[in-house]
């Protein structure tokens, strides 16, 4: 069983930065590729980048590229989405989430898919005020 725990969300201001984490607890995260996804109200869950369990492969959709940066410590047992220029269209509750895997190539795929991740964390507000 994998805990995930978001922090770091908070209300800013357009043009800002945040860096938000997510921590697990029973069990090594390096035996998972890890997503970040968010859901603002009203809308679908969508994905907003990943990373594979070596941290050699990352993937963004296109609307994030640019602004938002995923990385890990093995560690710290954490991986991080460092956003910026952040706008208001980007408030949302933010999830990370585990999937695990067993790929020996550092330049794995990461699935994009909602479905295909075994955990996740509670969330965590991230507010961009105009």
């Amino acid at each position: 069983q994998v805990h995930l725990v978001e922090s770091g969300g908070r209300l800013v201001q357009a043009g800002d930065s945040l860096k938000l984490s997510c921590t697990a607890s029973g069990a090594m995260l390096t035996w998972y590729d890890m997503g970040w996804f968010r859901q603002a109200p009203g809308k679908e869950r969508e994905f907003i980048g990943g990373i594979n369990r070596h941290g050699g492969k990352t993937v963004y959709p296109d609307f994030v590229k640019g602004r938002f940066t995923i990385s890990r410590d093995s560690a710290k047992n954490t991986v991080y989405l460092q956003m910026t220029s952040l706008k208001p269209e980007d408030s949302a509750v933010y999830y990370c989430a585990a999937d695990f895997s067993t790929s020996t190539s550092s330049w794995a795929p990461v699935t994009t898919i909602l479905g295909e991740y075994d955990y996740w964390g509670q969330g965590t507000q991230v507010t961009v005020s105009s």
